[in-house]
């Protein structure tokens, strides 16, 4: 992210081998302030006036009624929303289980809890290295596409948790006792990002997290049977970007979102706190930064121009920012907007990333070798004339 970066770990009683900030691409400075949930943008549009408006209740209403018709346009017809809100239905069924009962809202502000108590007693682990191996192999069995591990860095765990129902914090749960981070990505389906912006497209994003509740319950059940600490966590908690950049899944984009090797920008993270005995993955660089400091095709095709088209830097938007942080900055208001307008999540920074490209694995990793070399700026003028991020019709995606 930056060059000039401080070498600062922020272990947490891990078993070794963690990796410094400098490893990591962070430049974190003595500004730096843990992040309260009830400053991001989503918790904000419940209770911060500035942002609450009947736009943000139509907005979060279309995802449990779907809109027979919105737009009459190709993209956000009954069947989009109504197909949109199906690929959510998983992540919403847990995210509403206790929501009324105990006022946990899990996967969004809450860590999940379905899990069967355990009474085992902690499994003799041969090495952390084993283990981590095995751990890897379990969670691509349970639909993981990707895996990565790192030590617990407590810096990016929320100070507090957001209550939708009290409309203020509350005292993050989370126990002492964890020590590592395992960090999962789910690829997301290419060919619905490829008619963003639609409501049709945000089916990607709900079958990505859908797919995250099935995949982090079931692993963390398997640790929980070893006799060993699991907590699943979804978009709650933890800000899951920099534990998944410590844990060797990709670096970080110009658009705020993580760019792994195998699906460019095109994942959802989910991630497991532990504090069974694992050994620690690497942070990896393979050019990111370079490019996106030529490449400008998120910021340009950005219709609320949310997206920073400097240098990385300490940049504060508004509150929904975390202080302290040197690196590409999205401004969340005006991103948020734009979702609001159009009843559904944007996607258009992935859709047009030249990272998100559907080829033969050969010729893609061939590609991301090219952009991370000297040739970046050949590779960033074939992509466009290639014409990959267009949008496409919504309508050509559904069977004749």
């Amino acid at each position: 992210m930056n060059q000039n970066k401080q070498n600062v770990d922020h272990c947490t009683g891990c078993t070794g081998g963690c990796v410094s900030d400098a490893q990591s691409g962070f430049t974190v400075s003595d500004s730096f302030q843990r992040f309260n949930q009830k400053e991001d943008i989503f918790s904000r549009s419940f209770w911060d006036e500035t942002i609450h408006s009947e736009k943000t209740d139509r907005f979060y209403t279309s995802y449990r009624k779907p809109l027979k018709e919105w737009k009459q346009v190709d993209g956000y017809k009954h069947r989009d929303f109504s197909l949109r809100n199906a690929g959510w239905h998983v992540a919403d069924f847990f995210a509403e289980r206790l929501e009324e009962a105990i006022e946990r809202r899990e996967g969004f502000l809450d860590y999940l809890t379905a899990q069967r108590p355990s009474e085992a007693d902690p499994r003799d682990i041969p090495s952390p290295v084993e283990m981590s191996h095995e751990i890897k192999h379990v969670a691509k069995l349970f639909g993981a596409d990707l895996c990565g591990i790192t030590f617990y860095d407590k810096r990016w765990t929320y100070t507090k948790r957001f209550n939708r129902h009290r409309l203020d914090e509350v005292e993050m749960d989370l126990p002492d006792t964890i020590t590592n981070t395992i960090v999962v990505a789910h690829e997301m389906d290419y060919e619905l990002l490829r008619t963003v912006p639609s409501a049709l497209s945000g089916t990607a994003t709900g079958v990505g997290y859908s797919k995250d509740v099935t995949t982090l319950l079931a692993l963390a059940q398997y640790i929980r049977n070893l006799g060993y600490e699991a907590y699943a966590s979804m978009n709650d908690t933890a800000l899951s970007i920099p534990m998944a950049i410590q844990a060797g899944l990709g670096e970080y984009g110009r658009h705020g979102l993580l760019i792994t090797k195998e699906y460019g920008p095109r994942v959802r993270l989910g991630k497991i706190f532990t504090n069974l005995p694992l050994s620690h993955d690497r942070p990896i660089q393979f050019g990111v930064e370079a490019f996106c400091n030529e490449c400008r095709a998120c910021t340009v095709n950005c219709p609320p121009n949310a997206i920073d088209d400097g240098m990385p830097k300490e940049t504060i938007y508004n509150q929904s920012n975390i202080p302290g942080v040197t690196k590409w900055t999205t401004d969340a208001e005006k991103c948020f907007d734009f979702w609001v307008n159009q009843v559904t999540d944007c996607s258009i920074c992935i859709r047009v990333c030249p990272y998100n490209r559907k080829l033969p694995q050969w010729l893609y990793q061939l590609r991301i070798k090219l952009m991370g070399s000297f040739l970046r700026k050949f590779m960033l003028w074939v992509d466009k004339l290639s014409g990959f991020g267009k949008r496409n019709a919504p309508s050509n995606w559904w069977p004749d």
